[in-house]
């Protein structure tokens, strides 16, 4: 029976900062034990049979004690199942990892140790606080702040650290901070040394405070910090109006929803995270393949009867290619055949199958491809269209008024997807989503069958809406959305481009 358990640093919050052997023990784990502070889109990359279980510890407010987590470890490998143990930051760092692998060899139970970017070094790198700088400190260190002031003896010997001369981090002090000021004041440090607050570091959410040992407790209550915090102590800190970079992006603190299909949807969220926004990936549609491919691999085995083939979307390309593959042919086969795409995205997926589009129209709707072949001769001419079932009609029944002979063949199917409502309804009436997004019609369609109908005019009020282009902006129009912007250019580039130009303003 195996005995595995992963466990592994999340990193500080931003999901992007977790390892390449972080994202590998998620994914093969048979169950997950996660905290509180362990970003929750890393569970996107669990398995789907994966069992997840929740472990937070929030401000003493503990769902499961230490000695609880320890057990159910144990007890979850002992079933012979992988185990991956997901915690916040750097498990080694003031995370009580340690305590965790104790008991795992004592139970003789094998395991991996995956390091974890620390809050302690990314939360002062993301507000622009380097730990370490030649005119400022030469050390850092690193000080737990969950030590109770009412100890009769200290374990942290505060008068060494007020004479380091160097950076000093304290981690989950926010509680604690009037104390923290207030000894390392008596030891001797200079009341008006540099100090800083940064809560919910590397997220969206980052807020920084700044001031002096003498100011930084006013200046605190004042911004109405809570934890999670890091507190920096030191000259560096006098460095973040210059160096501070990531509050300063155009749509930061923005928390948008992501309504595209979860596969299709990594470019959409890579860009808007890059601009700062934190994207809640909610997505209303999820791809199908259809009952059965017959009608595709028969068409596949008569493509050399085709004069054209044509690509409505991504999802079509990547249908028809694995349906080509899993009849042991390859892009040759197509000989002949010329090909059109809708949309750049479209013919740059065509072109990673060695396949270049002889037609790509200048706007990305299928009115457009029509108007590409009034100036093509397809009269006669045999078509085959491999799409989506709930495609829209107007391009085969265009085609076929142009007498050209059309096979339209479904290759997939968009389907609802409601794995996300509770917590989307949960935003929607939390009121802490700034803005809506809709990449094609069905996601506006779906996205509207998850949300309560006597309770939609309420959660949708005051939420901006942006629709890809206009034919998905009318269906959002026709389904009672207000429709703020549309973009420009109908892609997922022109959308963001669009939605970056309207937070600016």
């Amino acid at each position: 029976m195996k005995q595995q358990v992963y466990l592994v640093g999340a990193g500080p919050g931003d999901p992007g900062l977790i390892t390449i052997n972080g994202i590998e023990a998620i994914r093969a784990a048979d169950v997950i034990v996660y905290d509180y502070l362990a970003t929750p889109e890393l569970l996107n990359h669990a398995k789907h049979e994966a069992e997840l279980i929740y472990a937070g510890k929030k401000g003493g407010d503990h769902t499961l004690s230490q000695d609880e987590i320890n057990e159910l470890i144990v007890d979850k490998a002992r079933e012979g199942k992988t185990v991956t143990r997901l915690k916040g930051g750097d498990p080694f760092v003031f995370g009580r990892g340690g305590e965790e692998i104790e008991r795992l060899i004592d139970a003789g139970i094998s395991f991996n140790i995956v390091p974890g970017v620390t809050s302690a070094i990314a939360a002062p790198a993301y507000a622009g606080i380097p730990l370490t700088h030649r005119r400022f400190a030469s050390s850092a260190t690193f000080v737990t702040g969950h030590e109770d002031p009412s100890k009769p003896t200290s374990s942290i010997n505060w008068e060494a650290l007020a004479h380091t001369g160097g950076t000093l981090v304290f981690l989950m002090g926010v509680k604690n901070l009037p104390h923290i000021s207030a000894r390392l004041m008596e030891e001797g440090m200079a009341s008006d040394t540099p100090a800083a607050l940064v809560r919910w570091g590397t997220t969206s959410a980052q807020q920084t405070v700044t001031g002096t040992l003498a100011t930084i407790v006013e200046n605190v209550e004042a911004a109405g910090l809570k934890a999670p915090c890091i507190i920096v102590v030191g000259g560096v800190v006098s460095l973040r109006d210059k160096m501070k970079w990531f509050e300063t992006r155009p749509l930061f603190g923005r928390r948008i929803i992501v309504t595209r299909a979860r596969k299709q949807a990594s470019d959409m969220v890579a860009a808007l995270s890059a601009l700062g926004a934190q994207c809640l990936e909610y997505p209303a549609i999820q791809i199908k393949a259809p009952d059965d491919f017959k009608r595709l691999d028969q068409a596949i085995s008569q493509l050399a009867d085709y004069d054209w083939l044509v690509f409505t979307s991504v999802n079509g390309v990547d249908m028809f290619f694995d349906r080509l593959f899993a009849n042991n042919k390859d892009s040759r086969a197509l000989g002949r055949i010329q090909t059109a795409s809708i949309g750049p995205a479209t013919a740059k997926r065509l072109l990673r199958y060695g396949v270049s589009s002889d037609i790509i129209p200048e706007s990305y709707r299928a009115e457009s491809v029509i108007e590409a072949f009034r100036k093509i001769h397809v009269e006669g001419r045999r078509v085959l269209l491999p799409r989506a079932a709930e495609a829209r009609p107007v391009l085969p029944v265009e085609l076929k008024r142009m007498g050209a002979d059309v096979d339209e063949i479904i290759a997939y199917h968009t389907v609802p997807e409601n794995d996300h409502q509770e917590a989307l309804i949960k935003a929607l009436a939390e009121k802490t989503v700034d803005m809506i997004t809709f990449t094609s019609s069905s996601t506006v369609r779906n996205f509207k069958a998850l949300i309560p109908r006597e309770q939609f005019a309420k959660l949708t009020r005051g939420v901006t809406v942006a629709a890809i282009g206009p034919i998905t902006a009318d269906t959002a129009k026709e389904n009672g959305f207000t429709v703020d912007l549309v973009a420009e250019e109908y892609t997922i580039a022109g959308l963001c481009e669009t939605i970056e130009r309207y937070f600016r303003a």
